[in-house]
């Protein structure tokens, strides 16, 4: 299966070659174009409790499409917010992946969710997890552009909760508040991820969670006085 990443890392596109017989499995809701070769299946994925699982701990949907070539052709694929692309090639190994930057991944790599823990008393938030297993490549997204950063063994890197991408399995890592309760209420800053090589880490440049923090208190309100009337 070859691949091409375009665009990036603003508003980025895959475009996937499947040869006959090729299977790739994707988000719902990512797919942009195919050729008239390729048949698609939208399935629950791993069965009710595993796609429950995902969609209500991963945030991902709860349905998953799954494209396979009955001769070749193209598939294209795009994230749903402007941002960038990476692929990783899995071989009998662990990626995690943060809730929402999980694309596509091979027929052979198997999914779940994971609670990366954090929980906050008075938020109620945490870091969940896509967890990918097995061989086979996968297909991350990101909101703004992608970052790797390799750390060596023992060294640590700290990274807000909305800003981490992905991470390999080597990296330990922690969930906790940042600077204590003060700086969690009111610096505006809320949870990060305190990793330790050796591993790879991917970041984002831009939080959907910081964009959400700005956008809400700019909505409509169903209250709002839009004029009377008599």
């Amino acid at each position: 299966m070859e691949h091409e990443i375009e665009f990036g890392p603003s508003f980025s596109l895959l475009t996937l070659s499947l040869e006959s017989g090729e299977t790739i499995r994707t988000e719902a809701g990512s797919m942009v174009s195919y050729d008239d070769g390729i048949d698609v299946e939208t399935g629950a994925d791993g069965g009710l409790f595993g796609s429950l699982k995902r969609s209500l701990l991963g945030g991902e949907s709860f349905f998953q499409n799954t494209f396979t070539a009955r001769e070749a052709g193209e598939l294209t694929l795009a994230p749903p917010l402007p941002g960038d692309i990476v692929d990783y090639r899995l071989e009998g190994e662990t990626l995690f992946v943060q809730s929402g930057s999980y694309l596509a991944s091979g027929r052979d790599v198997e999914l779940d969710t994971q609670f990366g823990g954090g929980r906050s008393f008075f938020g109620g938030e945490g870091l969940f997890l896509l967890r990918l297993d097995g061989t086979g490549p996968a297909f991350l997204s990101s909101y703004g552009a992608i970052r790797e950063t390799e750390l060596a063994d023992g060294e640590t890197y700290t990274v807000d909760t909305g800003h981490v991408v992905a991470f390999e399995s080597s990296a330990t890592f922690d969930v906790r508040a940042i600077g204590g309760l003060r700086s969690t209420l009111f610096s505006g800053e809320g949870l990060v991820c305190e990793f330790e090589g050796p591993g790879r880490v991917w970041t984002q440049t831009r939080s959907p969670d910081a964009l959400l923090t700005w956008l809400i208190p700019k909505l409509p309100t169903n209250n709002t006085n839009t004029g009377s009337s008599n």
